[in-house]
């Protein structure tokens, strides 16, 4: 998957008033109060934007659609849709957590098209739980080749475990334990109940320990 996406924005010059600092040199609160200025964001201003979270949109796209070839193009739709809708943002610190709602919204929307059915969601039954956090410590002072190699194969397997969730149960989970996001937030992107979102983590966290059992042990 490519790392980057070309972006053209046509040979208009900036102007004078925001050219006075780089781009690259403005906080990222600044550099989305600069895109929201005008009636379209500034194109330099944006161009950096996509530099600096690329790789954040890249992550959310690759874990909730692994198997998916078309993920660069998915990509380029989710900075077309920030392009033309970053004015509404009224909250620029919230910018990332605004952007993985978008990479989200679209990987529903592209399910929506290709009609893939899931297994039947046997897991989100009705059921009593006590949502517990689960860390995921890997030492990392100075490991060794053996520990280096261990903790390869552990986030080998993760990933896999994670891409063998179904489409519900990996969402959530990734929007929680990668993106960090809060129990609200996932609720309010996914659609559903505050009680469904907690019970979705706690079991995809369960389902997840059960296959990497062996590697917590070690």
């Amino acid at each position: 998957m490519s790392n980057s996406i070309s972006w053209s924005f046509g040979q208009k010059a900036a102007k004078p008033s925001t050219a006075a600092v780089s781009v690259d040199r403005l906080s990222n609160y600044d550099l989305i109060l600069q895109c929201q200025q005008g009636l379209r964001p500034e194109k330099a201003a944006f161009a950096e934007l996509i530099r600096r979270y690329q790789t954040h949109v890249d992550r959310v796209l690759y874990h909730l659609a692994p198997d998916w070839s078309d993920r660069a193009d998915l990509a380029q739709e989710v900075w077309i849709r920030a392009y033309r809708n970053v004015k509404r943002l009224q909250e620029p610190g919230k910018f990332r957590g605004w952007l993985s709602r978008i990479a989200t919204n679209l990987f529903y929307d592209e399910l929506r098209k290709r009609k893939r059915v899931d297994a039947p969601l046997s897991l989100d039954a009705p059921r009593t739980l006590e949502d517990g956090e689960m860390d995921w410590e890997i030492p990392c002072d100075s490991p060794g080749p053996a520990d280096d190699l261990a903790t390869r194969e552990f986030y080998d397997q993760l990933r896999v475990a994670i891409a063998d969730l179904p489409e519900s149960f990996r969402t959530t989970i990734v929007l929680r334990e990668i993106e960090g996001m809060a129990y609200e937030e996932i609720a309010e992107i996914t659609g559903v109940s505050l009680g469904t979102v907690k019970s979705r983590i706690a079991r995809a966290r369960q389902r997840l320990q059960s296959q990497l059992q062996p590697y917590l042990e070690d």
